[in-house]
């Protein structure tokens, strides 16, 4: 009987160890993750921070990201929480207040975005592999987006546009409604306006990852943020930008070919060309030129680009390129590319959505921004683990060829975080650990049977079509300036 007890002692105490040492691989897993991405003591080694200051900048970053990747209503609920999974992680110079861990983000939240960036685009270059590039090209996609922000009186100042109601599309809905406005208004008073923050981001198309971005209030141009990003980073050989139509003019097409990128946008009535033909249909990938009046008087020469009329599903649309080899990138490819960029607004749609930031929650106008960074960043930094997780699951299963970024699922992916950082103290199982959690974070496979589109979205009569590019024949004045810029150039 001793021998029995003895023997059942033995085991229940190989079973706790076992159940420990579990214990601790989970929580060890889920800050080696933080390590990967933010290592110790090499991202901020050399910046100058007060000497009063106590907390160490990478351990700070990371309970950023914990704190972003909370899904508590408030943002001190999920500062609270975030407390107690850097306790179990054992972060030792983290902050431990509210008000000094804001005011520490706020201070240096430039600082942080540049070091952070970096390492990112670093990290997902060398995950991303064969896959950071499409054909040769590097595809980043740009567009913008708003967020509301809460209606402080720091917000207000901060966010709304000083000229809200006064633009050509607002002015033409007040003379429409000019006879129904006034029972309109009695039964639903205007509201002042809301506060809202833009979001300009580049995206990376082919590991659809977030790449870069800039923020401002909500009358920011989307085109000047892009225009920023191209003078002051660096971005690899032959990188191709694919925007839709709100990305035209010779300001910023000049500074991507100043930086020896190139370019694909859409087009229509927003653009003027010139060409040898006065018909449009005639341009049909030729080569046009983008060549402004004033840029012309000025002596600045004229962009040659590459004009084509293509069928993107069932819509037909004027593509612009400064490719002009087809052999480079043909017309298949710019149809492949131009539908691989609306995966941004699905991105969008996660941020707002999935990490439910549709709404941000601080009042302090530059609070904000420091919420709507970080929010941004943790989606980010949580699709590349679950990339890398996900490529190391297809490569030991050989099914590298296999594997598409675009089934990875970013809902999956934060349920597979929050869960085990509300499980650091209990014991996984053996099969289900945080890393193979984050290699199933796959968006779910099944037949669909009915069609998806939505049923809610009636047309707007408003909204007029994009319509043809305004493509005009190249005059005597026009030949004499061109041949004149062409041989001072040889000479």
């Amino acid at each position: 009987m001793n021998r029995r007890k003895q023997q059942k002692a033995a085991k229940r105490r190989e079973k706790q160890q076992r159940e420990q040492l579990r214990a601790v691989k989970n929580s060890k897993l889920f800050r080696e993750l933080l390590e990967w991405f933010l290592p110790p003591g090499e991202l901020c080694h050399e910046s100058g921070f007060h000497g009063n200051v106590k907390w160490v900048a990478e351990e700070v970053m990371a309970e950023a990201l914990i704190w972003s990747w909370q899904e508590a209503k408030n943002v001190t609920d999920a500062f609270d929480q975030t407390r107690e999974i850097c306790d179990d992680l054992k972060l030792s110079g983290t902050i431990v207040t509210y008000t000094a861990f804001m005011n520490a983000l706020t201070r240096h939240r430039e600082m942080f975005h540049d070091r952070l960036r970096d390492q990112f685009q670093r990290l997902a270059e060398e995950v991303g592999g064969e896959r950071f590039r499409t054909r040769g090209w590097v595809l980043i996609g740009f567009d913008g987006s708003r967020v509301t922000a809460p209606r402080s009186e720091s917000n207000e100042r901060a966010y709304c546009a000083p000229n809200y109601g006064k633009g050509k599309r607002a002015m033409y809905g007040k003379k429409k409604s000019k006879g129904m406005r006034r029972t309109r208004n009695k039964q639903n008073p205007p509201q002042p306006q809301k506060p809202q923050a833009w979001i300009t981001m580049m995206w990376h198309m082919g590991l659809r990852l977030p790449w870069s971005w800039r923020l401002g209030p909500s009358n920011s141009s989307e085109r000047d943020h892009v225009k920023d990003m191209l003078r002051n980073e660096d971005f690899s050989e032959n990188t191709l930008f694919c925007g839709d139509a709100g990305f035209v003019g010779y300001p910023l097409w000049s500074d991507i070919l100043k930086a020896d990128q190139h370019f694909l946008v859409r087009v229509g009535a927003n653009v003027d060309l010139l060409s040898e033909q006065a018909d449009i249909k005639k341009c049909d990938g030729g080569e046009v030129l983008c060549w402004p009046k004033g840029r012309m008087n000025s002596g600045e020469p004229p962009l040659r680009l590459r004009l084509m009329r293509v069928t993107v599903g069932k819509t037909k649309m004027w593509m612009l390129t400064s490719v002009r080899s087809e052999r480079k990138l043909s017309k298949k490819q710019i149809v492949k590319y131009y539908k691989m960029r609306w995966g941004i607004e699905v991105e969008f749609r996660g941020l707002k959505q999935t990490l439910d930031k549709h709404t941000l929650k601080c009042r302090n106008s530059e609070r904000l921004l420091v919420e709507l960074d970080w929010s941004i960043r943790a989606m980010a930094v949580a699709e590349l683990i679950a990339l890398r997780e996900q490529m190391v699951a297809a490569s030991e299963h050989g099914m590298d060829a296999d594997y598409d970024p675009k089934d990875r699922s970013l809902a999956n992916t934060m349920r597979a975080l929050r869960q085990c950082m509300r499980q650091l103290h209990k014991f996984p199982d053996a099969d289900d650990d945080l890393l193979q959690a984050l290699s199933r974070a796959i968006v779910q496979r099944y037949n669909n049977r009915t069609d998806k589109r939505a049923r809610y979205r009636p047309k707007n009569p408003d909204k007029k079509p994009l319509g043809d590019p305004n493509v005009t024949k190249l005059t005597t004045e026009q030949r004499t300036k061109l041949k004149q810029l062409e041989q001072n150039a040889a000479a």
